[in-house]
């Protein structure tokens, strides 16, 4: 298993993010889903030039990107958006596409449970055929209820998968199993056949190590699993407002990259503009923390 981390969780130029990595022992970067935002050319090159890789992307399901949304032009734009995504992951050398299938924080349905898989299943081999062309692996992801009504759980992503095609994956993350799941270690196992990515934070969406999770357990039973690739860090620090706040330089001004959309996604997501400092802090941890469980698992 590998070091690899999301971006979109602070809005700042990809080569403060690169060097950020480098500089804390990453191997890789799993890029947000922003394919307009990117030169791959350029962003191939400072990886290269840092010694870090593309493992994958992962799509940022703002509102009007959802498969399963009433209105059939929105359906048709969310799936073209996840084929350029698809082919930005290409264009970087990466291997994997991390899919959630509808918009996060949308937790009311808009047609019948029939309807909204169908419509899941018919956009998604759209994706997965262009997916296929290109050498790029699918990982859909289920989140927690309060995220989506759509996908939860890994046996639902797991049946979404089947329905897509034999080599659609699914991606697990820490923090949505430890909701959802009745049995976070079984899961894992459960998923071993189409388990192409998995997302870390602690239980608490903090760094890893910041919370109760046992990683060493953790660890093992992805091994058990058969699953040797990347760990992808995706913390979401809340922020605590109150005076009983241990970390008095977390927040910060907003940066001239942040997008108003890029800022309701991260604040739907509990947190907000963090400072370079704080963020720097929880990205070391969370290398430390992993770096240590991996070598105690032994890969």
């Amino acid at each position: 298993m590998f070091l690899s981390m999301h971006n979109w969780m602070r809005a700042e130029p990809i080569d403060v993010t690169i060097r950020r990595l480098a500089k804390h022992g990453y191997d890789a970067i799993e890029i947000e889903g922003e394919p307009s935002k990117y030169n791959t050319a350029d962003v191939r090159g400072l990886l290269k030039e840092h010694n870090l890789r593309c493992f994958g992307s992962v799509s940022l399901m703002f509102e009007g990107r959802d498969l399963i949304h009433a209105d059939e032009a929105v359906r048709a734009s969310t799936v073209q958006y996840l084929k350029d995504c698809v082919t930005m992951v290409k264009e970087l050398e990466g291997e994997e596409m991390t899919i959630v299938p509808s918009q996060v924080g949308k937790v009311a349905a808009m047609a019948s449970p029939e309807e909204e898989w169908a419509w899941a299943v018919e956009g998604l081999k759209e994706v997965y055929d262009h997916s296929e062309k290109a050498g790029i692996v699918l990982g859909l992801e289920p989140l927690n209820r309060f995220e989506t009504n759509f996908l939860n759980r890994h046996d639902q992503a797991l049946l979404l998968a089947e329905a897509v095609g034999p080599n659609c994956g699914i991606c697990l993350d820490a923090f949505h199993i430890n909701i959802e799941e009745a049995n976070l270690y079984q899961a894992i196992l459960n998923s071993s056949e189409r388990l192409v990515a998995f997302h870390v934070a602690d239980n608490n969406r903090m760094a890893c190590g910041q919370g109760d999770y046992d990683w060493v357990r953790l660890l093992t039973t992805l091994k058990a699993a058969g699953y040797n690739s990347a760990l992808t860090v995706e913390f979401v620090a809340p922020l605590d407002r109150t005076p009983a706040n241990p970390y008095k330089n977390a927040t910060a001004a907003a940066e001239s990259e942040l997008t108003p959309e890029q800022l309701k996604f991260i604040e739907d997501h509990g947190s907000g503009v963090l400072s370079d400092e704080f963020y720097s802090w929880l990205v070391e941890i969370s290398a430390n923390t992993l770096r240590d469980a991996i070598k105690k698992v032994g890969g």
